[in-house]
């Protein structure tokens, strides 16, 4: 059986956790410090199943300058997600590779590290261009990237190029006619 008190229990014993904020009865959070994070997704996995990496994300806390990684786990028997949170120093952001636990691993840490800009050492072909080759700008999913700005500079105007009202170009160019538009 799941409990998910005893696991917030443990998980503040062993990992000095934060408690577990449930948000509702099949999904939960938690919070670790990032040197814990490792040994606490091996716990997770070998003694609570959770199994299943659902994803890593991260969100720029630009105001605190920090950048929380977000770990998604799934336990499939107790059909419960719990996710894993870490706050890392954004100006110098560095996490342990994690790629040894689930191979999806290095695939999410060259993403992060291509959109965010944190560095995973170790990891597989982690310095290699993921999505974005050749890119060599801020991170573009850090908050203080300017995409106006970077649009601008990239997408010049071309010669006969117009902008029209998306409701009038449908009215007049997709649905000639209909009164209901």
């Amino acid at each position: 059986m799941h409990d998910i008190r005893d696991l917030e229990k443990e998980l503040k014993r062993r990992y000095g956790a934060d408690g577990i904020q449930s948000n509702r009865d099949d999904l939960a959070f938690t919070a670790v410090k990032p040197h814990a994070v490792g040994d606490a997704l091996a716990y997770l996995r070998d003694h609570w199943r959770y199994v299943h990496l659902d994803f890593i994300t991260c969100v720029d806390l630009i105001e605190e300058g920090r950048l929380e990684l977000v770990y998604m786990l799934r336990n499939h028997d107790a059909k419960h997600d719990l996710g894993v949170k870490t706050r890392i120093d954004r100006n110098r952001p560095v996490m342990e590779s994690l790629h040894g636990h689930w191979a999806a691993v290095a695939t999410y840490q060259r993403e992060l590290r291509e959109m965010f800009g944190i560095d995973f050492p170790g990891c597989p072909r982690v310095d290699e261009d993921f999505a974005l080759e050749g890119w060599d700008e801020m991170p573009p999913m850090r908050r203080d990237f300017d995409t106006r700005a970077y649009s601008e500079r990239t997408y010049f105007p071309r010669p006969g190029r117009t902008t029209s009202d998306p409701a009038e170009h449908m009215r007049t160019k997709q649905y000639p006619g209909r009164a209901d538009l």
